[in-house]
């Protein structure tokens, strides 16, 4: 299908006239931002690993990962960096509702708050995330994989006093989202092949719907604003789809928040950064075999390069 008419083009002089917020050169690390990652499970602690590295790779100053407990300690070692916060575990690996709990006592310390990479348990992501989103009103909030269940949450939660009508929700304040084809699908109940086949529609109607920012990721990927603003990018290779790629594009769009942009620009800069990411690396390996955790370490040099002239 064709794209509307005023869809942007994400290229680099897109990007250049663009710039990110830069701090001061005599700026400390809590000007830069300080991002919280909500990520990770005792099978999958590796996604919160490559969210949080990547975070910080793409500028951000302060790093407080919220983790399972059964594996915050390792996680705490490999990222020296961060504070580490153990959370209570469900039977099924996710995060107690204590968590809201303890988060909620960070919320007027953070920029920008990514939920989702690596998260299981959809019902309990989905309670979290339903408790999170008031007392993180005043921050850029990522809602990313399992996060995004919050849409298709019982249709009585505990956490609220009345039933929430799921099927016309809308944020109280907007939020990025950043499903592929298939989770877009599966949120909305629309047909996959339908989403692939008019991505600008299918993001463009979510995000109208959703009061959110939506990133519908794949091979041309869309971003759409409440608003009915909408960017795409063709780029990167098929390298990028690889098991922790897209934890490593929340985690640098994140980190891109915490510093100050916005929603919209943060998915904008994030998507050609990840995409350029896998390019320098595809030179260095070839176009099949680079690892998710390798995407991170390429970013502070595209930074650079796409910085203003």
């Amino acid at each position: 299908m064709p794209r509307p008419d005023h869809t942007i083009d994400i290229v680099m002089r897109t990007l250049r006239d663009w710039p990110l917020p830069m701090p001061h050169f005599d700026s400390d690390k809590e000007v830069r931002g300080h991002v919280l990652v909500v990520a990770g499970s005792r099978e999958m602690p590796g996604a919160a690993l490559l969210a949080a590295t990547a975070a910080l790779r793409s500028g951000a100053g302060k790093l407080t990962l919220a983790t399972a407990a059964s594996v915050a300690p390792h996680l705490g070692a490999a990222l020296p960096e961060a504070r580490v916060i153990g959370l209570a575990e469900t039977a099924a690996g996710g995060f107690a509702i204590d968590a809201a709990r303890r988060l909620a006592e960070l919320a007027d310390k953070v920029d920008a708050l990514l939920i989702g990479p690596g998260m299981q348990d959809e019902a309990a992501s989905a309670e979290l995330v339903r408790a999170l989103l008031p007392r993180y009103a005043h921050c850029k909030v990522i809602l990313d994989a399992g996060a995004m269940e919050v849409l298709r949450a019982p249709a009585d939660p505990p956490l609220l006093a009345e039933p929430v009508d799921f099927e016309h929700y809308r944020f109280a304040e907007p939020v990025l989202l950043t499903p592929h084809a298939g989770e877009l699908a599966h949120l909305s109940g629309e047909d996959k092949q339908a989403v692939q086949g008019n991505p600008h529609e299918a993001a463009g109607h979510a995000a109208e719907r959703w009061n959110a920012v939506v990133a519908l990721k794949g091979a041309t990927t869309v971003i759409a604003s409440p608003g009915g603003d909408l960017w795409q990018h063709q780029g990167g290779n098929i390298g990028l789809a690889i098991s922790g790629s897209g934890d490593a594009l929340a985690g640098i769009i994140a980190g891109l928040a915490a510093r100050g942009a916005t929603l919209e620009q943060a998915a904008a800069w994030g998507v050609a950064l990840h995409a350029a990411a896998g390019e320098q690396l595809s030179l260095r390996y070839g176009v099949l075999g680079y690892l998710a955790r390798e995407i991170s370490a390429e970013v502070p040099a595209l930074l650079r390069t796409l910085a203003p002239a």
